[in-house]
């Protein structure tokens, strides 16, 4: 996934131990005694794909307050997430990572709360994830002490639970909500946190012009300002969005090593803006994909977010070449696995990384002529041609179909508290 690429006709990857062993031309492959051969014929290998910010739970939120902008959007969310449980966090988190598997997703970063719920259904599932328990402590500026304690407690207990769990398929993160609903106390105490026990800072960042507007109005600095005045900034940063980032807060942000990630079809979705990824870029920030929230998008298909990810800067800054299929496709790769601290292990099909790999079926009918595979990755196809998944070494989505996880019960599940929820709040 470097450039300008590299794509290896006629090729295999071979796995042991949940590793990527060996990868190539088939004509040179060694000699191999394979306990399983997966087909790849009439197929393309790719590393699994990263969606590297979303709310998973939020699957069972869909639809809810329609044609709102955040401020308005998020205020009946959060009506509706107070009615919600472990139980009901499992049920929608279960539904979002199935969907997930099946559209190539073989790793995903989320700050929720009731995360442990979100770890369990990532634990059976399959699946790779980076999680943080979703802190807030000062919604509307009124900081509670009491409540910035039993954040920090709360994080710190998830973390010392899960991270690392499964082998290290899942690990924690420290996720302090955002500069406008956390202290600057809780914001001091996330960054420290996070860099005494290694870990990765979550935090959404400039997403809306109103959310910069307050925070100028309230502290005097924009966004980023404010969290480096802090010391909060810093090379294990994944900072959601940054759609209101202007140049000296984009050279800020790369000379701090921040990663930032885009999620092009929520921000538009909610009337947020068009982040500057082109701009970002060029700057050396490094800038990763996601979905945001299912509720907020409503999908959470990253090929989908790849094409929009992609026409968005060429149409918004009349330049066909100011995001290229192989800039998206490395936002949703490797620049996902930068962004989680994971590109050592993950985001490249190459010898000793974790074998996390999907196959994209070309012998679909918007598939079968394209001349440049990148662009047809990018522009033609979307989750439903992803056929198979495997996370370290295992196959969780075989034919299209999740082997991991009851996909009648999952659905059923999730529509049940879906139902429950809605008619509460």
């Amino acid at each position: 996934m470097d450039p300008p690429g590299v794509v290896i006709r006629d090729g295999y990857v071979a796995v042991e131990g949940g590793r990527i062993v060996s990868v190539g031309r088939r004509s040179s492959m060694p000699p191999i005694s394979a306990e399983e051969v997966v087909d790849g014929r009439g197929r393309v290998a790719l590393p699994g794909l990263v969606n590297a910010h979303t709310h998973v739970a939020m699957t069972l939120l869909r639809g809810l307050a329609p044609d709102r902008p955040l401020d308005e959007w998020l205020r009946e969310v959060w009506r509706a997430e107070a009615e919600m449980g472990p139980d009901e966090v499992l049920a929608g988190a279960r539904l979002g990572i199935m969907e997930m598997l099946l559209s190539g997703t073989t790793t995903f970063s989320d700050m929720y709360f009731h995360e442990e719920s979100v770890a369990e259904a990532a634990l059976e599932s399959g699946i790779r994830a980076v999680l943080s328990y979703g802190m807030i402590d000062a919604p509307g500026w009124e900081r509670d002490p009491d409540k910035t304690d039993r954040e920090l407690r709360e994080a710190i207990r998830f973390m010392e639970e899960w991270h690392m769990a499964a082998g290290g398929r899942i690990r924690a993160a420290v996720g302090p909500h955002a500069p406008y609903t956390c202290s600057e106390h809780l914001l001091r105490a996330s960054a420290d946190l996070a860099r005494s026990r290694g870990l990765r800072l979550h935090i959404h960042l400039s997403e809306t012009r109103r959310e910069v507007e307050e925070v100028v109005e309230r502290v005097g600095r924009r966004p980023p300002s404010y969290l480096d005045s802090l010391g909060f900034l810093g090379p294990n940063v994944m900072a959601a969005h940054g759609v209101w980032l202007d140049r000296e807060e984009i050279s800020l942000l790369a000379s701090r090593g921040v990663s930032v990630v885009h999620c092009p079809a929520s921000n538009l979705k909610l009337a947020s803006g068009i982040a500057p990824v082109a701009e970002m870029l060029r700057e050396g920030v490094n800038v990763a994909l996601g979905t945001d929230g299912p509720a907020s998008n409503d999908s959470l298909d990253m090929f989908r977010e790849m094409r929009l990810a992609a026409l968005l800067q060429r149409g918004a800054r009349l330049d066909s070449r100011a995001l290229t299929s192989w800039d998206a496709l490395r936002m949703a790769t490797v620049n996902g696995a930068r962004a989680l601290g994971l590109d050592g292990e993950i985001g490249t099909l190459e010898t000793g990384k974790r074998a996390d790999v999907i196959l994209v079926d070309l012998r679909r009918p918007h598939l079968s002529t394209h001349s440049d595979l990148a662009s047809a990755l990018v522009f033609s196809a979307t989750g439903s041609d992803v056929d198979t998944v495997i996370v370290d070494g295992r196959v969780v989505v075989r034919a299209g179909r999740v082997t991991t996880m009851d996909e009648s019960q999952v659905v059923e599940g999730a529509s049940e508290a879906a139902s429950k929820l809605i008619s509460q709040s």
